[in-house]
């Protein structure tokens, strides 16, 4: 693990609130220089701290009206069963998230889709053909109040 300090951190909740601040406007509201600053963002890129820096859209305003989450077991289980399963899934557009997780179910999806009828297309034609898939739970997402932060 790398040791951070004071700046380190708050750098990084300033660049998880807003990725597209330069290193200068980030250098003079913390009290560094630039190029201070940009060493800064480099090692944490560097140390695998900041893995990337995301874009957020509006699903909605681009007519993707609806969200469900997944619950999916694997009708077989194996290794290859579970890679195959990961790969086919990846692959759909629809599927903004996988996520292998322990409980009832084996993976998690976050699914968009145009609207319910969109949905159950995914669904029939794609997801539930995929290698392995067995029983599936949907929740309809209602509403989100609050979008993943800082750490």
């Amino acid at each position: 693990m790398t040791d951070l300090d004071d700046i380190d951190r708050k750098l990084l909740k300033a660049l998880a609130n807003d990725a597209t601040q330069t290193a200068g406007a980030l250098g003079r509201r913390f009290g560094l220089s630039q190029p201070a600053t940009w060493r800064r963002i480099k090692r944490l890129q560097d140390n695998g701290i900041i893995v990337g820096r995301k874009l957020d859209l509006d699903a909605e305003k681009l007519g993707f009206g609806v969200t469900v989450f997944l619950g999916v077991k694997l009708a077989a289980k194996g290794r290859v069963s579970l890679d195959d399963f990961e790969r086919a899934v990846s692959a759909i557009p629809e599927v903004q998230t996988v996520e292998h997780v322990l409980g009832m179910y084996d993976y998690r999806l976050r699914v968009t889709a145009r609207d319910i009828s969109d949905f159950e297309r995914v669904l029939r034609r794609r997801i539930m053909t995929l290698p392995g898939a067995g029983d599936v739970e949907a929740n309809v997402l209602l509403s989100e109040e609050r979008r993943p932060g800082p750490l």
